[in-house]
């Protein structure tokens, strides 16, 4: 399925070993549910554990009998959604979204046949909506194969570990690593999440020996500091 993109990546020495380590690729679209399901979703995720946020997501979805619109979204009451274990905050960014689409400005059902950039530039006009959640919108609804999430922890931390940076790379080094992967960029990024779940980025440093003899704390490495990039890494299966 990801033949042409597989063959273009390995041209990268450093990604084909990432590639290798990791195994066949098994990236995939998210097509269940509407546009409109996935955005909420998203919203709904933010800043929260995967168990916190799938049971109130779960209650969103429950408080409109399986089926949220923009429609129902903005005759509900905040009472009925902060049952549902919504912060006000987030209340504030669910009515925003569904005001939007209801007034036609997010052309919601038609996000499929924009360009990226247009994708992009419409969803960050919705409050609590920034590049990155446009960018996970645009990789695994949408499934577009040349997306480059360039401000992601995991995918910074894993560019770090494999490239052996002794820094996390920012956003313009990113995308200038990046720049040799494209068309296939998506493919990448997905290689790289899961390369935080290999042995060598799970391995535990060893502790340092003290002059005395005693032992003294492991030095910080960039393994050590994996462990948040690990789970949002997890979070993109």
């Amino acid at each position: 399925m990801h033949h042409h993109a597989l063959t273009h990546l390995r041209r990268d020495p450093v990604l084909a070993r990432v590639m290798a380590d990791v195994g066949p690729c098994r990236f995939a679209a998210r097509t269940e549910g509407s546009h409109f399901d996935h955005i909420l979703r998203a919203i709904v995720y933010q800043q929260l554990s995967g168990r916190a946020a799938a049971t109130i997501h779960g209650r969103v979805v429950a408080l409109f009998e399986g089926k949220p619109s923009a429609a129902s979204l903005l005759t509900a009451t905040d009472d009925q959604l902060r049952s549902a274990g919504l912060s006000r905050q987030k209340i504030g960014y669910l009515r925003d979204l569904a005001q939007r689409v209801h007034t036609g400005e997010l052309p919601v059902d038609r996000l499929h046949e924009l360009a990226d950039g247009d994708v992009i530039t419409a969803l960050t006009r919705v409050k609590g909506i920034g590049r990155w959640t446009a960018h996970m919108f645009l990789m695994f609804r949408l499934g577009r194969p040349d997306v480059l999430p360039d401000l992601d922890l995991g995918i910074r931390k894993a560019i770090q570990l494999a490239y052996r940076l002794r820094r996390m790379p920012n956003s313009d080094r990113v995308r200038a690593l990046g720049a040799a992967w494209a068309p296939y960029r998506t493919i990448a990024s997905w290689y790289l999440w899961r390369s935080l779940e290999q042995p060598a980025a799970l391995a535990k440093p060893r502790k340092r020996r003290a002059r005395n003899g005693a032992s003294a704390p492991a030095k910080k490495t960039p393994r050590r500091r994996a462990k948040s990039a690990r789970k949002t890494a997890r979070a993109r299966r």
